[in-house]
């Protein structure tokens, strides 16, 4: 049987609607914005091989996104989540997967539950809207085996010290430190693919 890995992505988030749509009409943007999307979480299934199922769901709107949406989908794709599984989520991914398994139990146990970039409170330059955590997380925590933290010391995107907050909510994390990879936006992800290989 393969083991099954699920990726969510990130996304952004707006006060109001005002906001976003003078966000879409100020970007700039470039070519490379309108090709189909790359980067490690695409690359994944074919650097893990074929001893691997990865699931990578489209979560709704990210460019406005907003947690009850990304949650009804997430509940639709649960029952789909096989006894250890990995679960991992990028940046805005990451936050909502810590207050989503806050809020539900999912019906099989985590192999490991993987937090890339993810904001704990504060984000630059972007509010994380109503994705902001609960009080306690601790019912995230017990949902999985393990638990990573994955950040890199010069993120421009989340502050570093959101892996900190992360820890003091789990403390027998794995904090995996990195010195130069921003937030991750790099095409292969070798050190995350050994990571998920070694999981036993």
């Amino acid at each position: 049987m393969k083991k099954q890995v699920i990726v969510i992505h990130g996304g952004m988030t707006f006060d109001r609607y005002e906001y976003y749509m003078s966000f879409l009409k100020n970007k700039d943007v470039e070519i490379d914005d309108f090709k189909t999307g790359g980067g490690w979480k695409n690359s994944l299934a074919k650097e893990l091989g074929n001893d691997f199922e990865i699931l990578n769901p489209r979560m709704p709107n990210s460019a406005n996104a907003r947690y009850e949406e990304w949650k009804i989908w997430f509940a639709k794709m649960s029952p789909f989540i096989e006894e250890g599984a990995v679960l991992m989520g990028q940046s805005l991914g990451g936050i909502f997967l810590a207050k989503c398994l806050s809020e539900i139990s999912l019906p099989k146990k985590l192999k490991a539950l993987i937090l890339v970039s993810a904001p704990f409170d504060q984000a630059e330059h972007e509010t994380l809207g109503d994705f902001g955590l609960p009080s306690s997380i601790d019912n995230c925590a017990r949902q999985a085996e393990k638990i990573f933290l994955i950040h890199s010391k010069d993120d421009p995107i989340v502050p570093f010290s959101e892996s900190a907050k992360y820890q003091k909510s789990f403390p027998t994390a794995e904090l995996i430190i990195f010195e130069d990879r921003g937030h991750f936006n790099q095409e292969t992800f070798p050190e995350l693919v050994g990571l998920i290989k070694g999981l036993r």
